[in-house]
């Protein structure tokens, strides 16, 4: 059998197991790798290629200096004083504690974020006697667009750089996500203060639902430990530091992290997606063997045919849009990402036009995780305590979903031309 028709079998059946997850997603995406080495697609040494790729190590070094940002209890801390200042009052409460989580998002796990925040978000929806339905769904909501303004905000933010820099294409910036990711958080943000939060129940907040959280309990030295090794990192990762890679600055600011005592070595070892990195790096080599065997392009001649001859980038990156959109509302976005990002790298590449605004299309769908409760951990962690159900988050969600489509479709062919 040809081994292009072999990787797109593969392919296949990595995306239904994905989206019906019958098995971990992250067994499924090293059990594809191995397969492909077996079939004789990809060398042993193509196979494993992903654990030594230097995003993979980026990865695991900010998942630890996300988790010292919220072990450590900054990120609570950060978001009591907010709640000081601004009071209890629903609307101003919402901003301000949107606003909050749309940062700490940008810079450490959403899902960290949110089950950081949550018992507190509870806690004053209690004492202050309002509903807390709407608290949390912004909480959610600013979480999963937060994640955006930054290269390090969410996997797919770091996948689609590496995809650009192993096919040798300029990669984006930093903070370039935020051209795209900024007006999108700000949109939602405005519509969840004055529709979404109309259009959800007022489900009253009970402590009961959040009891199994200890919460952080870190000291004041840790606390300013970790908000120096943070700021020491994303000072190495905007403006870099001479004969250090990215990788190796998130490297150093997790050992200090644990060298310091801001967290322990166990805290570390737990603060790491482990899901994340075997995905990552068993998605990569698959990526490589869709450029390997040509599979990639028989995709995108495909994806063209259906599209017309001669179809605009525009359209492309609408339709890959829409398709990522879809797909995670149903699997992860990382998984989504790793799936999309080389067919659109395929695409970009056989009608001549440049992939940033392709990449960028798929990469910001991906994180659009507003439509179920399953599409992103932090939509499922608000679930019980804020009373929803499976209708609420299609409700608020697809809206939401649209404001992105609309956004990325205006913004991103002016910020990243086509040609």
């Amino acid at each position: 059998m040809d081994d292009a028709v072999i990787t797109l079998i593969v392919l296949g059946v990595v995306s239904f197991l994905f989206i019906t997850e019958l098995i971990p997603i992250a067994i499924t995406a090293l059990s594809a790798t191995v397969v492909l080495a077996l079939c004789g697609v990809l060398t042993t040494k193509e196979a494993f290629s992903g654990f030594s790729n230097s995003t993979v190590i980026l990865f695991a070094g900010m998942f630890v200096v996300g988790a010292a940002m919220l072990d450590s209890g900054l990120a609570q801390a950060i978001g009591n004083y907010v709640v000081r200042k601004v009071g209890t009052n629903e609307v101003p409460l919402m901003i301000a504690l949107m606003i909050v989580t749309i940062f700490m998002s940008a810079f450490a796990s959403n899902t960290g974020t949110v089950a950081c925040l949550l018992p507190m978000v509870i806690g004053i929806c209690v004492s202050a006697k309002i509903p807390c339905s709407a608290l949390l769904m912004g909480l959610a909501v600013a979480a999963n667009t937060g994640c955006n303004l930054t290269m390090v905000g969410t996997p797919p933010n770091m996948l689609a750089n590496a995809a650009l820099e192993n096919a040798g294409f300029p990669m984006f910036g930093f903070f370039e996500f935020t051209i795209i990711g900024g007006p999108i958080a700000l949109c939602c943000l405005v519509f969840m203060v004055t529709v979404g939060r109309k259009m959800l129940p007022r489900h009253k907040a009970e402590l009961g639902a959040v009891s199994s959280y200890d919460g952080p309990v870190g000291s004041s030295r840790q606390r300013w430990e970790a908000l120096l090794i943070l700021a020491f990192v994303i000072a190495g990762l905007i403006i870099g530091i001479p004969g250090v890679s990215p990788s190796m600055v998130a490297v150093i600011g997790a050992l200090v992290c644990v060298l310091s005592g801001c967290i322990t070595e166990k805290q570390a070892y737990q603060g790491i997606d482990w899901v994340t990195i075997f995905l990552f790096a068993g998605m990569l080599p698959i990526a490589t063997a869709l450029e390997k065997t040509g599979a990639g392009q028989m995709v995108a001649e495909t994806v063209v045919g259906f599209m017309g001859e001669n179809p605009s980038g525009t359209t492309i990156m609408a339709v890959l849009f829409l398709l990522s959109c879809g797909l995670t509302q149903f699997m992860p976005n990382t998984a989504t990402a790793a799936l999309l990002i080389p067919i659109g790298l395929s695409i970009s590449q056989q009608i001549n036009a440049s992939p940033l605004a392709v990449t960028m299309g798929i990469t910001i769908a991906a994180s659009c995780s507003f439509a179920t409760p399953v599409a992103t951990p932090p939509n499922t962690l608000i679930m019980t305590p804020g009373g929803f159900h499976f209708v609420d988050y299609i409700k608020v969600g697809l809206p939401m979903c649209l404001i992105s489509f609309v956004l990325c479709v205006l913004i991103v062919p002016v910020a990243w031309p086509f040609h």
